[in-house]
């Protein structure tokens, strides 16, 4: 099986990109910032929104044993579902975004769903994105990607698909949102974000969705 690691920050088109990419190929695509995201939409569900609380991580680490969450491909189309319940769109909105974040720099979290990350590879040609992808969950990847663009670039991005689903936003929030999540990202202690050794850096800054697109595509090809 092949495996295509490909790890960057939010709003970088990680989840876009790489799921057009694997359909191109012919791969699964396996977005594991929704995980995080699932877990972060039942803490919050259940009353754990202030991640600077002194319990935060105790409270939320005593929910994982009743979290239920998975992935399914409908028609070719990635859905996420906690509980059995379809929450592949609620997981989007900026205050589960927030909370993915937070979830993520919890250790027993990431342990929590590092085997079902692992299995999805196992069984498949998989293009896999997130934050510690070929840093933790797929260190033998044969190929590694580290996909970003510029700050401003990825907050407008986010900000126009938030519009596009109707979801009250303003650019200055999303872009200071964005900046908080890359430092929280990139300063946590369990499995920071960075480029993983033998990756391809990969600034879609002056690529439109189809160059970046191809690029991903050429860079997969040229490795295998």
């Amino acid at each position: 099986m092949i495996s295509v690691a490909m790890d960057g920050p939010v709003g970088a088109g990680k989840s876009t990109v790489a799921r057009e990419a694997a359909k191109r190929l012919g791969f699964i695509y396996a977005d594991t910032g929704a995980l995080y995201r699932a877990v972060g939409l039942y803490a919050v569900r259940n009353g754990l929104r202030d991640e600077n609380a002194s319990d935060y991580k105790e409270k939320v680490t005593a929910l994982l044993p009743e979290i239920k969450v998975g992935i399914k491909l409908e028609n070719g189309v990635q859905k996420v579902f906690l509980q059995d319940e379809d929450v592949s769109e609620e997981i989007r909105l900026p205050e589960i975004s927030m909370a993915a974040s937070a979830v993520s720099a919890i250790q027993a979290v990431r342990d929590f769903l590092l085997e079902l990350q692992r299995s999805i590879a196992r069984e498949n040609n998989v293009i896999m994105d997130g934050r510690d992808i070929g840093t933790v969950v797929l260190p033998d990847a044969q190929v590694k990607i580290f996909i970003t663009a510029q700050p401003e670039i990825r907050a407008r991005r986010r900000f126009e698909e938030l519009v596009k689903k109707g979801v009250e936003a303003a650019f200055d929030q999303v872009l200071a949102d964005l900046n908080q999540r890359d430092y929280q990202d990139s300063h946590r202690a369990a499995a920071p974000l960075k480029m993983a050794e033998g990756a391809v850096l990969l600034d879609t800054s002056k690529l439109d969705f189809e160059g970046s697109v191809n690029a991903v595509i050429d860079l997969v090809k040229s490795r295998i």
